[in-house]
């Protein structure tokens, strides 16, 4: 089982929709790692961490995003595994 992991951007109406405790319930059920946050300029950031196929859902799953989201883009940068702890966790 390959890890691996995926540092996300997403752009859109992404704030306010409760992005960030869907994304958690998703991390969650699916057994990824990491973290995810808004930034100030109106994305939500996310690192997942994980088996190669749970991490490629939450991926692709941010191009979804929870009801109320209308996702405009999302940006994906593959990086090393850094061997996030365990868990996910909504930053602030």
């Amino acid at each position: 089982m390959a890890t691996k992991r995926a540092h996300v951007l997403i752009s859109g109406r992404v704030q306010g929709v409760w992005f960030r405790g869907y994304t958690q319930e998703q991390a969650v059920e699916l057994d990824v790692n990491g973290w995810v946050r808004n930034l100030r300029d109106g994305r939500v950031e996310a690192v997942f961490e994980g088996d190669e196929n749970a991490v490629q859902q939450m991926v692709n799953w941010c191009h979804v995003g929870p009801p109320s989201a209308r996702v405009t883009k999302v940006e994906v940068t593959w990086e090393a595994p850094a061997g996030e702890s365990k868990g996910f966790r909504i930053a602030h």
